[in-house]
């Protein structure tokens, strides 16, 4: 990665609304990389959009912390840029999170009252606001109680069209406009009921995907994973 890409990438996807074209919701499939490959149905079962979304909603508000490794590709129109990126990443209700990258050992750090966002190899930390950050508003199902239901208005994709099998793929629309996205995809688990994939598209065709895998319900968590001091040099941006 070059020595602008995560700032510019991680930057501009936490913080700037990209528009420009149609979003193409109805061509979404797997083009940004390989699937994660969700568990089996434990049986054929036909469930309404209002069943599935109750039952997704119904595992994530028993959670009260969540670990996943994570796989994330960026598709970043305006900059003609494509990443691959994965690590781990940790929740804990309510509101915080930790983005730890593999590679580069870069961090998204929120202890919910902030964010930031640390490039090591530019030795630079971007502090923002969590009500600046509206891609990670997408993923705050996973860390505050009921924001599943209230921030989404869902669809279900007639399970034929579905390229993957043994999952429900919902479509969802934000309740409130948001600039930064246009529209989600939820990939759902169809035995658990867990988000294996989240997609976000924008106005200008950017896309956004995170494929969640080896995850972990309620795991102990050290009080110190959401709070990060960068080193000595580090050149601090505020947003």
């Amino acid at each position: 990665m070059n020595r602008r890409s995560f700032a510019a990438l991680t930057v501009s996807i936490l913080t700037e609304p990209l528009v420009a074209g149609p979003a193409r919701a109805d061509a979404v499939d797997e083009r940004d990389g390989p699937a994660t490959e969700p568990a089996p149905r434990a049986h054929s079962e036909s469930l309404s959009t209002d069943e599935i979304v109750a039952r997704v909603a119904a595992f994530y508000d028993e959670i009260t912390t969540f670990r996943a490794h994570f796989r994330q590709y960026l598709r970043a129109v305006p900059y003609d840029k494509k990443r691959n990126l994965d690590g781990v990443v940790v929740f804990e209700k309510p509101g915080k999170m930790s983005w730890r990258y593999t590679s580069s050992g870069n961090r998204i750090v929120s202890d919910g009252s902030r964010i930031q966002v640390y490039e090591r190899e530019n030795k630079q930390l971007f502090e923002l606001e969590p009500e600046k950050s509206q891609h990670l508003a997408a993923l705050s199902f996973l860390g505050t109680q009921g924001m599943l239901t209230s921030n989404f208005k869902f669809t279900k994709v007639d399970e034929k069209l579905v390229k993957l099998e043994r999952v429900h793929r919902l479509l969802a629309e934000p309740r409130q406009r948001s600039l930064a996205y246009e529209q989600l995809v939820f990939y759902v688990d169809a035995r658990t009921f867990e988000v294996s994939r989240v997609l976000l598209m924008d106005a200008a065709g950017n896309r956004n995907r995170f494929d969640l895998g080896q995850s972990k319900a309620n795991p102990r968590v050290p009080p110190d994973e959401f709070t990060f001091s960068p080193p000595p040099g580090t050149r601090i941006i505020r947003l």
